[in-house]
């Protein structure tokens, strides 16, 4: 079997070599091993510059099974100049095969030696552009019917390329947490895709004062990260408050005020209870930023800031239990929505 595969892959006809890519695709991890070392990968390539849809969706099968669970697969790959023509393939006008190039993507930039070649050849302003609808123009509006499952392995995708130092730069030039702000304001936010688009931009405005400044600074965002820690999953909420908290520590005399005004106390007091052991952490650490509003706001608003002392004692104490320090919450979240 693996000497027909190889033997169809290097010399057979178009139709012949789609069968054998099939074919080593159902291969055992062995025997794809083999093969690769082989040299099989070359002719693969060479398949996905066809303007044949079955050559080229076998091609991509066949590489995403060898790249599977091997490092040095997903290096080869990437070396035999798979990179150039995944870029082109995403601006094809078929979903799936899109669909595949991305996921294809997404493996090969898992490998940590291969991260910085992959940003060399201008991957993340292809899919920050991908992630924006620039690709596929206006032809029969394809991008529009793009999957959640193609976006979700693009953010995924930039984030392997973000866990590397170097190219966080190059991540933030390229404006990816402005175009991750804008999926978020666009997108449900106990979603999937902005729980993984929350953890991205986390992870990006951690590493770079530049992004930090631009996710604070940007139209918006502090509102809708506040409506994240409102409504977003659990994980939502917890980078959500992680990334208000870093916009807050930044310059804490210019933001206060900011995240104070999109009323954040009542989730904030919710998540310091209820939310993930990070969360309550973040959210906790925050509210003791904001607590101090003696020169926020006017008169009529001290009521609400004295409740809001009131409670954050009681969760500083650490002396009530659980169901007991909940309830105070509960209250107090009653009490600033009146």
């Amino acid at each position: 079997m693996e000497e027909v595969v190889i033997e169809n892959l290097f010399n057979g006809e178009r139709e012949v070599q789609v069968e054998a890519a099939r074919d080593l695709s159902k291969l055992s991890s062995k025997q794809r091993q083999k093969l690769a070392e082989r040299g099989v990968i070359e002719p693969l390539i060479l398949m996905l510059h066809s303007q044949d849809y079955d050559a080229i969706e076998a091609a991509l099968f066949a590489l995403l099974s060898l790249a599977f669970g091997s490092e040095r697969n997903k290096i080869r790959i990437r070396k035999s100049g798979a990179i150039p023509v995944l870029l082109s393939l995403l601006q094809c006008q078929s979903e799936s095969l899109i669909e595949l190039t991305v996921a294809a993507l997404l493996i090969l930039s898992s490998c940590t030696a291969n991260k910085l070649a992959i940003a060399s050849h201008g991957v993340i302003q292809h899919l920050v552009e991908f992630l924006n609808g620039d690709y596929a123009g206006d032809h029969n509006n394809m991008n529009s019917s793009i999957s959640i499952r193609a976006k979700l392995d693009v953010i995924a995708t930039l984030h392997n390329l973000s866990t590397c130092h170097q190219i966080i730069p190059l991540i933030v030039s390229s404006g990816v947490p402005f175009s991750l702000l804008q999926q978020i304001h666009n997108s449900e936010k106990s979603s999937e895709l902005v729980e993984k688009i929350m953890g991205l931009l986390e992870n990006v405005v951690s590493m770079s004062e530049t992004a930090l400044c631009e996710t604070a600074s940007s139209g918006g965002s502090i509102r809708a990260l506040v409506e994240t820690v409102e409504d977003g999953s659990p994980q939502c909420k917890e980078h959500a408050v992680g990334i208000l908290l870093l916009i807050c520590q930044s310059c804490r005399e210019r933001y206060r005020g900011l995240i104070l005004r999109e009323g954040v106390m009542p989730g904030l007091l919710q998540l310091s209870v209820d939310g993930t052991w990070r969360a309550k952490n973040a959210a906790r650490e925050l509210l003791l930023l904001l607590r101090d509003c003696s020169s926020y706001g006017s008169s009529s608003e001290q009521p609400k800031h004295e409740l809001i002392e009131q409670i954050m004692q009681e969760i500083d104490a650490g002396e009530n239990v659980e169901g007991t320090t909940l309830r105070l919450v509960e209250e107090m979240i009653a009490k600033l929505s009146t």
